[in-house]
């Protein structure tokens, strides 16, 4: 931003860009670090992912949470993802971050498949025992993140980084009815109409439903 208004001949300096956008409210859209709490009396379960050769749908599911800012407040959305398919098969709003969405979630999902292994990262809605007990229980492996590696998870972190920058950025919704709303539009939008390039350009859906 400093480059670009000294090229249209404003004289202005690094340090005064910054105090002004600080100002009027304005940052740069990135990636922000992750910061899911931890229950270190929780149970932690091994990554079983790692090089492991995903080959068909229902075989790996993985969740996860991310902060979705809107005009006003915020919201916390989860998501349940198929590995092979990229297909997003459940997602659940809430206004704070207890686990009862996430295990609302996961009973939604386990009602139409059950997943080989199951993998979520080690934040406390993950690690409690209704959540570790409802996935064992269903005959999934549970498996989790290492701390910190986001690259665990990948295919649902590039779920989130499409959603926010196609959608939720974007469009900065008003109220949490407008975002339900507008999440609902673009899951079904992704899941399918959205071409992937790492699917040979289909949609999820036709690779998880077939």
């Amino acid at each position: 931003m400093t480059h670009h208004l000294k090229r249209r001949g404003y004289r202005v300096n690094r340090k005064r860009i910054q105090r002004l956008m600080r100002l009027m409210g304005i940052e740069a859209i990135y990636p922000k670090p992750k910061r899911s709490a931890i229950n270190r009396e929780h149970r932690i379960y091994p990554y079983l992912l790692r090089d492991y050769e995903v080959t068909a749908s229902n075989e790996v599911w993985s969740a996860d949470i991310t902060y979705i800012p809107m005009d006003k407040g915020f919201m916390y959305l989860v998501a349940i993802l198929d590995w092979y398919s990229r297909y997003v098969i459940t997602w659940e709003l809430s206004n704070r971050l207890s686990g009862q969405f996430c295990l609302d979630a996961l009973h939604r999902a386990l009602s139409g498949a059950t997943p080989t292994i199951f993998n979520t990262d080690q934040g406390v809605q993950f690690t409690a025992n209704a959540f570790t007990d409802t996935v064992e229980a269903a005959g999934s492996a549970m498996s989790m993140d290492g701390v910190g590696r986001a690259i665990d998870n990948i295919y649902i972190e590039r779920f989130w980084r499409s959603v926010k920058y196609e959608d939720v950025y974007p469009k900065l919704y008003p109220t949490a009815k407008a975002l339900f709303e507008g999440l609902t539009h673009y899951i079904r939008f992704y899941n399918h109409k959205r071409l992937h390039q790492s699917l040979n350009y289909v949609t999820p859906a036709e690779v998880y439903l077939g």
